[in-house]
């Protein structure tokens, strides 16, 4: 494998910090956090644009790799949208013989039909009253793409990520499509790249609470001089760095092995979910003891980081869970 990004995938980074430094700052931040939707049309419409959407496509040329460096800087900035739901439901309907299925993928490689996760046993699910079809499993293993309208029930829930709230969803007699039956290696392939996507998603919020703290530090001084100076919080400052960085290669690492099909593509996965998702709620604890009082304001906004590192944490499995299955995955 590369142990470096290629040109044309720091393009990809740089051009979507850029998309989100003009559409998505702590003031737009403020405002979606205070208002009742669970979408942002502007935010996502330039997303798109930038043809996320196409990503997972068969006929790409590109993988998951690609997609996890897109939702690591949609995480730095703690944007919201249910990115990693449209572009599963992209890879899934694509793959997938379903041909009802499939009239939607011009919607969905555009961002104009909106997709998210119904995954898994919990009945909670991110921008669902914006979704038009939602990715969902059944409880013998097959994958489903079932569309909004009669038959789903959504009632809005108070939720602790409110970069991108949820709805408590149910549904039943609804307009369902199989897109895998239960036993289909598919199935799995998906869930998996749901794990990675999520652990993406972690590093970027780590390192980009790491970087707020290294820079309140040089800026905030105390006794005359800045705060980075003392030593106690040198330390916590390089332990944060030293969680993160690592962490990176196992990521990269993950989407690679699903990429190339290797043996231990399912255990990566795992591991990557249980291990960023941890980090990611170490490192913003750590980030608003390093700012101190201002850090547990609102104003400042640590609080989008801390809170959207507890959802990721809880999302499709716990740490605890997913080393459970990696341990049975190795064969221990």
């Amino acid at each position: 494998m590369r142990f470096h990004l290629s040109e044309e995938q720091v393009a990809i980074q740089d051009a979507l910090r850029g998309t989100l430094d003009d559409c998505w700052q702590l003031e737009q931040q403020h405002r979606f956090a205070d208002g009742d939707a669970d979408f942002d049309p502007s935010s996502w419409e330039a997303l798109m644009a930038l043809g996320l959407g196409s990503i997972l496509l068969p006929d790409s040329g590109m993988g998951l790799l690609d997609a996890a460096l897109a939702c690591e800087v949609v995480g730095e900035a703690a944007a919201p949208g249910p990115l990693i739901g449209q572009l599963l439901a992209v890879a899934a309907v694509a793959r997938s013989n379903n041909t009802a299925a499939k009239a939607h993928l011009p919607g969905l490689e555009a961002g104009t039909i909106i997709a998210t996760v119904a995954l898994g046993d919990s009945p909670y699910v991110q921008c669902a009253r914006a979704a038009q079809l939602f990715l969902a499993g059944t409880r013998d293993g097959a994958l489903l793409l079932i569309e909004a309208g009669d038959g789903v029930t959504i009632e809005a829930v108070k939720s602790t990520d409110r970069s991108r709230p949820v709805s408590r969803v149910s549904f039943d007699s609804v307009k369902t499509h199989e897109l895998f039956g239960a036993g289909d290696p598919m199935v799995a392939k998906i869930h998996d790249a749901a794990l990675v996507l999520i652990a993406a998603d972690s590093l970027g919020g780590a390192q980009k609470c790491t970087d707020m703290s290294v820079a309140y530090a040089k800026e905030r001084e105390q006794f005359g001089q800045p705060i980075g100076r003392f030593q106690g919080l040198k330390h916590q400052l390089a332990q944060m760095a030293l969680d993160v960085e690592p962490a990176r290669a196992q990521v990269w690492y993950a989407a690679y092995a699903h990429d190339a099909d290797l043996p231990d593509a399912a255990r990566a996965a795992a591991m990557a979910k249980a291990h960023l998702c941890d980090v990611y709620v170490r490192t913003t604890r750590a980030a608003i003891a390093a700012h101190g009082g201002i850090g547990y304001t609102w104003e400042y906004g640590l609080n989008y980081w801390f809170r959207r590192a507890a959802l990721n944490r809880a999302w499709l499995g716990s740490p605890s869970h997913h080393r459970a299955r990696a341990a049975e995955l190795a064969g221990w």
